[in-house]
């Protein structure tokens, strides 16, 4: 249903640095980009996360409440997408873990370098 998601940046460098260097851990690479835009995904079948500048020549700000959720296919992958968030300058917004809010539901949340609120999920599915 998602195309793509798109976060505000101030530092547009910045933040397609720090998104290069994540998103490579799970095979993502850009697919759309010009000077105020860059957008990345694992396929151009699949949904995608992008940061701009924003159009109106305004300061971005990081929206409270709102949040990029990524889907991973382990608990690994959650704890190694993370720990490179982390790496790069992102902040810890809650470390990886199960979550009590399902059954199954391992998240590891943390903010980009604009304060952009993000989480690596893995949901394992009960058996039986």
């Amino acid at each position: 249903m998602i195309g793509y998601v798109t976060l505000g940046t101030n530092d547009l460098e910045r933040a397609v640095s720090f998104y290069d260097q994540l998103f490579a851990t799970i095979g993502a690479g850009r697919f759309i980009e010009n000077e105020k835009f860059v957008a990345w995904s694992t396929g151009m079948d699949q949904a995608g996360i992008s940061v701009t500048k924003p159009f109106n020549g305004q300061t971005a700000t990081a929206g409270n409440g709102t949040m990029v959720a990524i889907l991973l296919d382990s608990n690994d992958k959650v704890d190694a997408f993370y720990q490179k968030a982390i790496e790069l300058g992102g902040t810890c917004e809650g470390k990886p873990g199960l979550r009590g809010e399902m059954a199954g539901f391992y998240a590891g949340y943390f903010r980009d370098l604009d304060g952009n609120k993000l989480n690596a999920f893995h949901m394992e599915m009960p058996t039986g």
